[in-house]
């Protein structure tokens, strides 16, 4: 496995009521991008068919074999003109709407337990890096009940294991017309396949920072803990001799 650090960069394909997804030429344009600060980053792309099946055995195996430091992950959100950063996954899955493969959810929830759970904190500055690029951007404590929000949830899942990814972000994306300009009516003022790359790329940029800095405090804990536990263990040592010696 490669030293660099991994960031796994994923899309869906088409759905039911969209036969064109912008995140598809989206993941393909961040992974062609050579940046100074990505030299020691390795990229790794993935589009995932939109069914739970696909998510529930792609995102296992993707993180097995790519054992990646942090997901990037994009969706369509057709009926939202802005891009949104989730902030959240909510445990609901839609029982109305099939999936690609015209499977229907047979309960409306994906775990016992929590309503929600968190990305975490570091969503708020990929919102402010992909609002410095001059796209109409938003936070969003609303992923839906399909399958982004369900890919939202498994992948904080995953980030929450020992091994997991450090960090994870989902992203929502506006429709666009197969030539990258917006399909609203009002497309002037709406997002195009160049801004998404733009605000794309900042985000991505920022992902790369933060997960360093991830990096760098779980190695100083560890070396902390390491190094409280050798103290210890001499200051057993210590004691025992001086018990052994008697009065």
């Amino acid at each position: 496995m490669s030293d660099k650090l991994r960031i796994l960069i994923t899309g869906f394909g088409p759905f039911p009521g969209a036969p064109y997804n912008p995140t598809q030429p989206l993941v393909a344009r961040l992974l062609r991008l050579r940046r100074p600060a990505l030299s020691d980053v390795e990229l790794s792309g993935h589009i995932f068919h939109v069914t739970y099946s696909t998510v529930d055995r792609e995102l296992p195996e993707l993180i097995a074999r790519h054992r990646p430091h942090a997901l990037l992950m994009f969706g369509l959100a057709d009926r939202t003109p802005h891009i949104r950063i989730e902030t959240r996954a909510r445990n609901a899955v839609t029982t109305l709407w099939s999936d690609a493969d015209r499977t229907r959810a047979r309960k409306g929830s994906i775990a016992g337990g929590a309503d929600a759970i968190m990305f975490g904190p570091h969503t708020a500055k990929l919102l402010r890096a992909a609002v410095g690029t001059g796209v109409d951007a938003r936070a969003s404590r609303d992923a839906g009940s399909y399958l982004c929000n369900y890919l939202s949830w498994r992948a904080i899942e995953a980030a929450n294991t020992g091994d997991g990814p450090r960090l994870a972000a989902f992203v929502h994306v506006p429709p666009l017309a197969r030539g990258g300009a917006s399909q609203r009516k009002d497309a002037a003022h709406r997002v195009t396949l160049e801004q998404l790359v733009d605000a794309g790329e900042a985000m991505l940029l920022e992902l790369v920072r933060l997960t360093r800095q991830a990096e760098r405090e779980s190695s100083d804990a560890d070396h902390c803990f390491v190094e409280w536990a050798r103290r210890k263990r001499a200051f057993a040592h210590c004691g025992a001799n001086v018990n052994s010696r008697g009065d």
